[in-house]
Formats: C-alpha cells, structure tokens, sequence
C-alpha cells in the first residue's frame, strides 16, 4: 500500500514503539497533527497538547529521563521552531535523547522569506546532537530511523527532524513504505566497551591510592550502572560524591556517600576532593559548577576518566587514564578484572583517609535551625522527603530552591530527580514534571519551583487540568529572585537590582484559576499536614504556595573563581571574605 508523508511518519513512531508525543499545532504540521488525530483515535499514539512549545520540549525530557524511551515532540514552523530551542538546548546540556520533529514551509518556498520560515536547523546546530532537513518524500523512514538511534546512543542528546509541508501532503505523492530493519551510519560508531589495558591500568591506580574518591555524574544514570557503580564503591570502601546530574546513581543513605559536590555542595564533598589523590570519575564532565578554579581544583590527584563521550574526556581536566566505552560496560569490565586479579586496597591509609572525611561530616553543613515563626525553604523540602518517604519523583525549577531541593531530598534510586542542570532553564520544572508523570502514572510527582521559576512556563497548569495530572507543585516563594539575590548580596554590596518581585500574582486564585487546589501556607506548623494532604490526594493537583525566609542563603557556597577549601558556611563567611579584600 502507498502511503503519503504524513502517514509514513505516523508508522515510523509506531516502528519505534513511540506511544507519547508531546506537541502544539501549527499549519506547517497539519498534515501530520491530521494523521495524529486517526492515530490517536486508534489507541495507537497519544498526542500531550502543551501551552507552549518550550513546555512541550521540557515535559518530553521529563519523559525521557524517567523513561525507558527517548522524548519525542512535534512543533509547527517559524515561531513554533525558535520556541523550542529553548528546551533542544536544556536537553543538549543535559544528555538527553530527544527526537524534534518541526514542520516547515513548502520545499519551493524554502529560502524565500516565506511566512513562519525559519532556518531551524541552521539555528539548532550548536545545540542538537544531529539535525536534519529531509528533502524529499523517500528520506523521511531512513532520517527517522537515525534519528532515533542517534538520540538513544551513545552519549544521548537531542535530534531535530525538520519536515517541508507539501512532503507530509497526501495530494502531493505517495509512496511504499519500508521501515529500515538495519543502519549503516560509519561515520557515527560509538565506542561501548572499554579498553582493557586501559582498564588495568586503571585497577593499579586503585590499588596504590591513599586518598581515593568515587566521583559520579549523570552519565551512570544515562547508562543504568547505578548497580555497578554501587557495587564498586563499596568493594572498596570509597567515599562517594555525585554532581547535581547524578544524585540517585549511589544511594544518599550509604554511610560511604558524602554528598554532592561543587558550589553547593558538602563540607565533606569539597574537601575531599581537595585533598585526594585519585579522581575515579565516572559519567562525569569536570563541568565548572564541579571544579571552581580548574588551577585549585584536586591539585594533588590523578585521574581516571570514565565516559561514553571522547570528547568530554580531559576537557577540562586533563585524564591520567581516559577510558571511553559505555559506564555500565566499563564497570562490569572492572569489577571482573577486580575480582580476578583480587586488588585489595591499602587498609591502613584508607581507614586514616575515613578518619579526615568524618571530621569534615562533624561540621554538619547542612544543619539548620527551623523557628515557630518564619519557614525556612529547607525544612519544606526536609518535610516533602519525610512524606513521601524519599521515594517521589522530584522536578525542580533553576534557582536557590533547585540546591534546596539538591542538598535536603534524600535521593536513593536512580532516575527519580529530574532538573535542568547545564543550562539552567527557569520554567523548566512544571512541564517536566508534566513529562514525568506521563511516563509514570501511578507515582508521586512534586515540582519544587520559586516564584519567579514558576511563572516562566505557568501557562501548562492548563495541560495539567486537561489531562488530570495530579502534581504536587511546592513554590518556596520568598518573593524574590533568590539566587541572584544571593550574588547580588556577597558581590554586589547589596545592590538588589531588579530581583525584588513586587508584583507576585496570588498563587492560589490562580491555581484555583486554571481548575486546581490552591494553598498558602504561612507557618512551620502548617507545612507537614499541606505536604501530607497534597501527597495522598490522587486526583487533583495541588498548589502550594509556602512564604518562606526572604533573604535566606545556599550554604554552603564555593564563590566563582574560588577552590573547594574556600568554602563561605555562613553569612559571615561572606563578610570576613570580602573585608579582607578592603
């Protein structure tokens, strides 16, 4: 049977057992939304009607990273296309396998400043992991098809699929469909085990190192070795830190984990990577939110370098031993070569190491003080955790209430914090909150936002009543643009500059607008019972709007151009640090 584009590209979602995709219509897909709409009526695929395009692209990250599958969506020409790199960006940072399908203008009017015309793929190409234009009615199953296994191996990230109009038009040609069975890409070969020489060389250092940490990224979660990776921290007794990406990949309540790293990161973390002298670093990238200073950061370690991406491999650090291959298939390499050689770790200076870690964890960094007064942004979060028993999936906005969320969410399993982490998208926790519980119906779902992340993609609280998604949305609202706020205090001597939001909508008529439960909680003694009623309800979704502390701070904090042994703990820290510069 011949077959139009548009029907040919409904057959290549059902070939890559696509049964979600998140979109907005626009003219330049209209033939496709037309076989959207029989296929759907089918029961084959089920179309997400997002507010915007930016929420349709964060909600299929959601999807995809709380999934099996990559995140699939479908944006109209033009304006709908540049609203969408917004999220093809986020999801490039961040590794995440995404398929981008944007309608264009009629092949003949390519070219010719024609209405809704873009360069969508010249835009994308410093964002996309691959793009393409597909030309004629024939390319469509071949592009789709790499598309597909573009996005889902190897280092993942987004693929944008742009499609002329009149190829998807029915009236125009139709053709026989045959979806590739087999691909031939010799110019796109990942690399998936690891060398072995590589890999024994890498067991040596293990076994000769005093001061070893296990420091892991979002890449051991991409690659589902959170079990490996597990296994291995604890056949050696290593300490633990994860990246923001990563947390989850080793479980937070192992005596052995200390913590995330970086500028918000633990006391323990920072100092441990400080003073160590060897970096096991796997599905990590060194990025600078990590590092600080590169030339004060681990200044006495070697370095293992464990990732699928070539090019990510002494980037910024340089690898004493870079090995490139697939995080699960490197480790189960290692933990074999392990076992068969019986390395066993010099017992007396890694119990000396523990003994340095444990009086860094005395300090208790992440302690604070909770009053009858005034909520502190922490103690919500600490109260979300306690609730839902650490086991909630937890979407987060960009800001001060993201290393809230970080530091005070006790993560234990992979793949249950989904946030924006090398852009840093405000607007980005809400829609993909909304990704999230489309791939995991029956779960809790909780969207840790602040009142200025919030209103960037607002707008999908209409998505949520549409397809009755009960979220719980946790806005630590102290009525300002809270980590700028934080900056403009310690380096801008208190110069609020336009973060002081002084005209905040009411949260709650507005939830209440858009068909939902809103709720103002003012007191420490009203959050538990708001978090617990908003958890155990099933059915709706819940707007909790919690007036927390307005002027309080991320600790602790490494400053910008900083390294991990100087640290602000505290406020005052901060003013010591910068008196001393007078």
């Amino acid at each position: 049977m011949k077959l139009s584009g548009a029907e040919i590209f409904i057959e290549c979602l059902k070939a890559e057992n696509v049964d979600t995709i998140f979109g907005y219509p626009g003219g330049a897909v209209l033939f496709l939304y037309d076989e959207l709409y029989k296929a759907e009526n089918r029961g084959e695929i089920r179309h997400i009607l997002a507010r915007h395009e930016q929420g349709a692209v964060h909600a299929a990250e959601g999807y995809a990273k709380t999934s099996d599958k990559p995140g699939v969506c479908i944006v109209t020409s033009g304006p709908g296309a540049t609203n969408a790199v917004t999220g093809i960006a986020d999801a490039y940072m961040d590794s995440v396998p995404l398929v981008v399908i944007s309608g264009n203008v009629p092949k003949d009017l390519i070219g010719k400043d024609s209405f809704q015309e873009i360069d969508i793929v010249g835009i994308t190409r410093p964002c996309v992991k691959h793009n393409f234009l597909v030309t004629c009615i024939e390319d469509i199953a071949p592009v789709m098809k790499k598309a597909f296994h573009i996005a889902s191996t190897g280092r993942p990230g987004p693929v944008l699929v742009d499609i002329p109009k009149d190829l998807t038009n029915p009236a125009v040609k139709k053709i026989e469909f045959k979806y590739p069975k087999d691909l031939v890409m010799r110019s796109y070969q990942p690399t998936i085990k690891g060398n072995k020489k590589q890999i024994k060389s890498a067991i040596k250092m293990i076994g000769q190192a005093k001061k070893p940490v296990l420091y892991a990224g979002g890449g051991v979660i991409t690659s589902k070795a959170a079990d490996e990776l597990t296994e291995l921290g604890r056949l050696y007794n290593f300490p633990v830190t994860n990246t923001l990406m990563g947390l989850g990949c080793y479980p937070s309540n192992d005596p052995q984990f200390i913590g995330m790293l970086g500028m918000h990161g633990t006391v323990e973390a920072n100092r441990a990577m400080y003073h160590t002298d060897l970096i096991i670093c796997v599905g990590a990238r060194f990025d600078d939110r990590v590092t600080g200073d590169l030339k004060k950061f681990s200044p006495d370690a070697k370095v293992i370098h464990i990732d699928i991406d070539p090019a990510s491999i002494s980037k910024n650090r340089h690898a004493h031993n870079p090995i490139v291959g697939d995080v699960k298939e490197v480790l189960q390499s290692m933990l074999a070569e392990i076992k068969e050689q019986n390395i066993v770790p010099d017992k007396s200076a890694y119990d000396e190491w523990w003994k340095e870690i444990k009086a860094w964890q005395a300090l208790d960094c992440l302690s604070y003080e909770q009053g009858d007064e005034i909520i502190k942004a922490q103690y919500v979060v600490d109260m979300l955790c306690k609730v839902t028993n650490g086991d909630a999936f937890v979407a987060s906005d960009v800001g001060q209430h993201q290393m809230f969320a970080a530091q005070y969410y006790r993560f234990n399993k992979p793949k249950r914090w989904v946030n924006s982490g090398g852009l840093g998208t405000m607007g980005f926790g809400l829609p993909a909150a909304m990704g999230v519980q489309f791939a995991n119906h029956d779960e809790t779902v909780a969207c840790i936002t602040g009142d200025g992340s919030i209103q960037m993609c607002i707008q999908e609280l209409g998505c949520c009543k549409q397809y009755g998604l009960p979220l719980n949305i946790i806005n630590l609202n102290n009525g300002y643009l809270g980590m700028v706020r934080q900056w403009q205090e310690f380096f801008y001597e208190e110069r609020y500059a336009m973060t002081y939001n002084q005209s905040l909508p009411d949260f709650v008529k507005l939830a209440e607008a858009y068909g939902h439960i809103g709720k103002r909680i003012t007191k420490p003694s009203e959050v538990e019972d708001a978090l617990r009623e908003a958890v155990e309800d099933k059915k709706n979704l819940h707007f909790l709007d919690f007036v927390v502390e307005e002027q309080g701070n991320v600790y602790p904090m490494i400053p910008a151009g900083y390294g991990h042994n100087e640290m602000y703990l505290n406020k005052q820290d901060a003013i010591d640090d910068a008196n001393s510069k007078k």
